[in-house]
């Protein structure tokens, strides 16, 4: 079944041509446009006059709720154009060898998300920061499925406008509503596309490396979720008895259009349905989660406000229609498991006073990569756009040539200005 073909502006995606085409004029502008790119009233720090001296820059992007309360925006029917996996050690495999099959559990399993913890687990190294290495690889290896099909002369080596991780989009959905976590994403053009690496802010670093035990725990248990529930073939079963090892993914890379930004990017997959007739990716992707059990109206009505928008952002990019919670315990047993359907998560808050909008999240969203289409004016691998925001704050940015927030490798700029044929040829 598909669940995005509905025609509520809240919950679909745009499938047909036509139809974008004939929205697509005005999408990226309101009569809001000259509240939301503003100059900036808050103290800049600019290191360049590259942006200064384009006339249609504004120096700042307002993330007022209201400014964006409008028309739900064309978004295409995201489509998979491939997927990787990467293995214990981290490593980068061109194919599919870590997808999981989604094994369905009982209402009421009783899973114990503790065990293991102590003795079967290998965390990933977090302080590592991979940047888009991981997806540049993809691209590299995956070059021919992406050449620009305009002439050979013309300066985009890609058919896409951005290229970045699901993680960072969802992000941008979700800062309209966020009180308490600021971010960073840098942004260079290179080739015509502009690549959006995330930057850790101080505030996530000092967190990160100041996490009680008990929080360390905690992040284990969605681990320990997906092994109650996934097996490793088709006709396999959970083995809840192994090691968890957070090296290992299995990520779907999806190109879609939002607006007039067209879009690629990647974003790691759970599991997917083992049901021969199941949709082809990535309407076959199942996202697993976890989540505190719900007693009061008070506690479902945080679930629906805060929880739901992330899971709801998460899943919506890639087209990933449900989502299967493990609801547990204050001492990490699952006491049940619910299914949310993606496209049904706007009618379930509807009633929710004060709630997040999916119109919001997305207009924002998109106004942001305009905003970044008209800042990003350098076509440069070693020229960085810094985009900031603090809760409560506007977007506002700092260029940088040459820093330690250049983020495209040297071998990823050699391999994409060769000639895509060159590395055929004896």
């Amino acid at each position: 079944m598909d669940h995005y073909r509905s025609r509520s502006p809240n919950s679909s995606y745009h499938s047909r041509p036509s139809a974008y085409e004939r929205e697509r004029g005005d999408r990226g502008r309101s009569h809001c446009e000259n509240q939301r790119f503003r100059p900036n009233s808050q103290r800049q720090h600019q290191s360049g006059s590259a942006a200064e001296q384009n006339p249609l820059n504004s120096r700042a992007l307002s993330t007022r709720r209201e400014l964006y309360e409008r028309d739900f925006p064309v978004y295409k029917q995201p489509v998979e154009v491939g997927s990787f996996s990467l293995d214990s050690e981290r490593r980068f495999f061109n194919d599919g060898r870590q997808m999981r099959y989604y094994v369905e559990p009982e209402r009421n399993p009783n899973f114990d998300l503790r065990d293991g913890y102590k003795d079967r687990f290998i965390k990933r190294d977090d302080s590592v920061k991979e940047k888009l290495d991981h997806i540049l690889r993809w691209v590299v290896a995956n070059r021919s499925k992406l050449n620009s099909r305009t002439t050979s002369a013309s300066s985009c080596a890609l058919d896409v406008d951005f290229v970045t991780w699901r993680g960072h989009l969802t992000k941008l959905l979700t800062t309209p509503y966020e009180t308490r976590e600021g971010w960073m994403l840098a942004a260079t053009k290179f080739r015509g596309t502009i690549y959006i690496s995330e930057v850790e802010t101080e505030a996530a670093r000092r967190e990160r490396e100041n996490r009680t035990e008990r929080h360390e725990e905690m992040m284990y248990w969605g681990y320990k979720f997906e092994q109650y529930t996934c097996a490793d073939n088709v006709h396999g079963a959970p083995d809840p008895g192994g090691v968890v090892n957070t090296n290992e993914a299995f990520c779907t890379v999806v190109q879609t259009r939002l607006a007039d930004h067209r879009l690629l990017f990647s974003g790691e997959v759970d599991c997917r349905d083992k049901d021969p007739g199941a949709p082809a990716p990535p309407a076959c992707y199942v996202e697993l989660k976890t989540s505190a059990e719900i007693c009061t109206p008070k506690q479902r009505s945080n679930f629906h406000r805060f929880k739901l928008l992330k899971w709801w952002a998460q899943s919506f990019l890639p087209g990933v229609p449900r989502v299967v919670a493990g609801f547990r315990d204050h001492e990490g047993v699952v006491v049940s498991v619910e299914t949310f359907h993606i496209s049904k998560i706007s009618q379930l808050i509807k009633n929710e006073y004060n709630c997040w909008r999916p119109t919001v999240c997305m207009n924002f969203c998109c106004d942001f990569l305009t905003f970044v289409k008209r800042t990003v004016t350098e076509d440069s691998p070693s020229m960085v756009y810094l985009f900031s925001w603090e809760p409560h704050r506007d977007v506002t940015f700092s260029v940088h040539r040459d820093s330690q927030f250049s983020f495209l490798p040297r071998w990823y700029v050699e391999e994409m200005t060769r000639r895509p044929d060159s590395q055929h040829q004896s």
